[in-house]
């Protein structure tokens, strides 16, 4: 992205405002754990505890963040373990195409399998050069920064590995089940104008 530019109907927000629905959940580290389960093609169910995942390989993305509401932030920097190596720890069975991302108090997004391996998508524990405060999403928070925010949960809890698309907490209210900024996909009418008008493959394609 060009320097200076915003998606369509973005606009631009000091700081990084706090954006998220329900409570702040406290961390008790001997309780947490991160989960990968599903449609793995062992059929397994994997755990990491949070040392474990800061063991992982890591990664460093810059990028700018987009809000369904209207507001973007840029040039953060997010260090964390790259969303492609889950699927090289625990590889998805031959049929799987989308993934269910779970966070705390039941929260879910799900994104295409491609959206979760993209190069910028990273399970971040740093902002900034410093570990991610509680309200930001500590100890872990799943960045998709090519879509908008509702589609990367803070203080993510679980992968689900699915073979078919099903929405999320947010896409069974309303929003959009793709969520791409730079076509202002922000709510799910717009799926089916595109049906209409021929311009998609409809929603989860």
């Amino acid at each position: 992205m060009e320097k200076g530019m915003l998606p369509p109907g973005q606009r631009l927000a000091r700081g990084w405002p706090v954006s998220h629905y329900g409570p702040v959940p406290r961390f008790r580290a001997e309780r947490w754990t991160l989960q990968v389960f599903g449609a793995t093609a062992s059929g397994d169910t994997h755990s990491w505890t949070f040392d474990e995942v800061t063991a992982m390989p890591r990664t460093t993305v810059r990028a700018d963040l987009h809000c369904a509401s209207g507001t973007s932030t840029t040039d953060h920097t997010f260090y964390g373990v790259p969303g492609r190596a889950l699927l090289d720890l625990v590889p998805p069975a031959a049929e799987v195409t989308h993934v269910m991302a779970w966070a705390e108090y039941g929260y879910s997004a799900n994104l295409r399998l491609a959206d979760l391996t993209a190069d910028t998508t990273v399970l971040a524990t740093h902002h900034d050069g410093e570990p991610l405060t509680a309200e930001h999403g500590f100890p872990l928070r799943l960045v998709v920064p090519h879509l908008f925010g509702y589609k990367g949960p803070k203080w993510l809890r679980g992968i689900e590995y699915m073979t078919q698309d099903r929405r999320g907490f947010w896409e069974e209210r309303g929003y959009h089940n793709i969520a791409d900024p730079w076509a202002a996909q922000r709510y799910s009418y717009q799926e089916e104008e595109a049906d209409e008008e021929g311009e998609g493959d409809g929603p989860g394609e």
